[in-house]
């Protein structure tokens, strides 16, 4: 997988990924953290990466069901962190597998996108 990190994902997240030999590149690292959202949506759909979020921001910007005729951001996955930051990658650690199959599952298809909540207590795919 191709990993985005929201500039609020904590850097330990991007290391749980990396130890999986998932690419992973920090959104402050290739642009300035106060872009706009959908021009951040925008990088993400254009390759294909899978844009992890600490934030609900990016949940009406690129939903996973889409309303009308909306095209906009059909390549963007999205894995949005909804424990403290404090617990996010062990979080993400523990969900690794339902990640990855989750990630396998959606390049069978052909609507390519995968959408994950990881929870305090539990995990949430929307296929």
């Amino acid at each position: 997988m191709h990993l985005l990190l929201d500039h609020n994902v904590p850097d330990s997240v991007a290391d749980v990924f990396r130890a999986r030999s998932h690419t992973v590149a920090l959104l402050r690292e290739i642009m300035p953290t106060d872009s706009p959202d959908p021009v951040v949506a925008t990088v993400g759909d254009m390759d294909g990466a899978v844009l992890v979020s600490c934030d609900r921001d990016f949940d009406s910007i690129a939903p996973r069901i889409l309303k009308g005729m909306r095209t906009r951001y059909r390549k963007l996955s999205r894995i949005a962190i909804r424990c403290t930051e404090f617990h996010a990658a062990r979080r993400i650690e523990e969900a690794m597998a339902l990640i990855e199959l989750e990630w396998a599952t959606a390049q069978n298809r052909a609507d390519k996108r995968m959408f994950i909540e990881i929870l305090t207590s539990g995990i949430k795919t929307n296929r």
